[in-house]
């Protein structure tokens, strides 16, 4: 159950960031004195609105998201003669832009606060002074070296042979080095010390020669993290996040990236386990972590989802807002104002090569889905 309810909260934690976002152009929007006409949450039909005061409020059907309407943002609405001063294409330049850019620019803001929050519920990994195991398992379905031993979860591994403290590398070493005659671990179990004697087993595990004794080792342990740390661990993840966006907005919307969907979708070429995904993929990923109680990684992968919306309506093509933010500097570039209809074909094309490419993803998530964590 805990799959299908963490895919819930996720979108529904997407829908509230896109609601924020319109929130982000509505303030400023209002703060500057244009004419709003309109705050809805969700699109197509109407499902209920109230007026207050010049504005209508509402809800529509479609829960996917919200919009702002300005007075003169679209071009093809005629301006009442009183709202002229205040529509959009009277304000001046700054205001405009800061309008428009209040918008992505709220998504720093809501990712710096997930990924903070991740990090005040679940606390920073940290590596551990000791191995942990966490699991004690059979090999092959019967016993294994470490159940033979009395081994347990929450046995920390104080010592190998002669190695003290020795990290998951180091451990696969000597045990390797042992493989077939018995070596000595010390752990530590409820505040004392314990020595157990394993056979190593030679195994292949996912194409690689390991040496096994039927345990799996925590490397990391999660610290409690106070308010100020938690706010710096998030304005420095999203950076991280910013950094990585913006590499992926090129690889996801270049020639490879659109060309790696297209050749999946229409010849038998394997999917890239890097190329882009839709929401189903998102979808399918966010479950496998919230079926595993990841809800860690969940909280930082909406926030990075976060990131990446926000750089996305940045790019500089109609009808995104950094489209938007191109053509008021288009227009101070010119001295002359743009005219908003000419932009139209533009922001068509632009809608429908993403309508086709999300579709096209889509389909891949459905007919061959990328198997990854988010």
């Amino acid at each position: 159950m805990s799959g299908p309810l963490a895919v819930v909260l996720f979108f529904v934690g997407v829908i509230l960031v896109i609601l924020v976002h319109e929130l982000g152009h509505y303030l400023v929007a209002r703060g500057f004195g244009f004419k709003v006409l309109e705050y809805f949450v969700g699109f197509g039909p109407r499902l209920w609105s109230t007026r207050r005061g010049e504005i209508e409020y509402g809800i529509k059907a479609l829960p996917l998201g919200g919009y702002v309407k300005i007075a003169g943002m679209n071009p093809w609405e005629t301006v009442a003669t009183e709202d002229v001063p205040r529509a959009y294409f009277s304000r001046p330049a700054w205001q405009r832009a800061l309008m428009i850019f209040a918008g992505p620019g709220s998504h720093v803001l809501v990712a710096g606060l997930l990924f903070a929050g991740s990090f005040w519920i679940f606390g920073q990994d940290v590596l551990r002074e000791h191995l942990m195991i966490s699991q004690v398992q059979r090999i092959n379905g019967s016993s294994s070296p470490a159940l033979e031993a009395g081994l347990r979860p929450g046995d920390e591994i104080l010592r190998v042979a002669d190695v003290q403290s020795p990290g998951s590398e180091r451990l696969q070493q000597v045990l390797r080095a042992h493989v077939g005659r018995p070596v000595d671990l010390v752990i530590l179990r409820d505040g004392s010390e314990l020595t157990a004697s394993v056979t190593p087993e030679l195994a292949e595990v996912e194409g690689r020669e390991l040496a096994r004794v039927g345990v799996v080792v925590d490397l990391f342990e999660s610290q409690p993290v106070g308010l100020i740390e938690g706010l710096a661990l998030g304005a420095g993840a999203v950076g991280h996040a910013t950094v990585s966006s913006l590499q992926t907005v090129g690889r996801v919307f270049g020639p490879e990236g659109v060309g790696s969907v297209f050749r999946a979708l229409f010849t038998d070429t394997p999917r890239d386990a890097e190329g882009p995904t839709s929401v189903v993929g998102i979808g399918q990923a966010v479950g496998e972590a919230g079926q595993e109680g990841e809800w860690f990684l969940i909280l930082q992968f909406l926030g990075y989802v976060t990131v990446f919306i926000g750089l996305l309506n940045l790019l500089p093509l109609p009808p995104f807002d950094g489209g938007h933010l191109a053509l008021i500097a288009i227009e101070k570039i010119r001295g002359r104002p743009v005219d908003f209809r000419r932009v139209v074909p533009v922001s068509i094309a632009v809608l429908t090569f993403f309508a086709v490419f999300v579709g096209a993803t889509m389909v891949l998530d459905i007919a061959e889905p990328i198997t990854r964590a988010p």
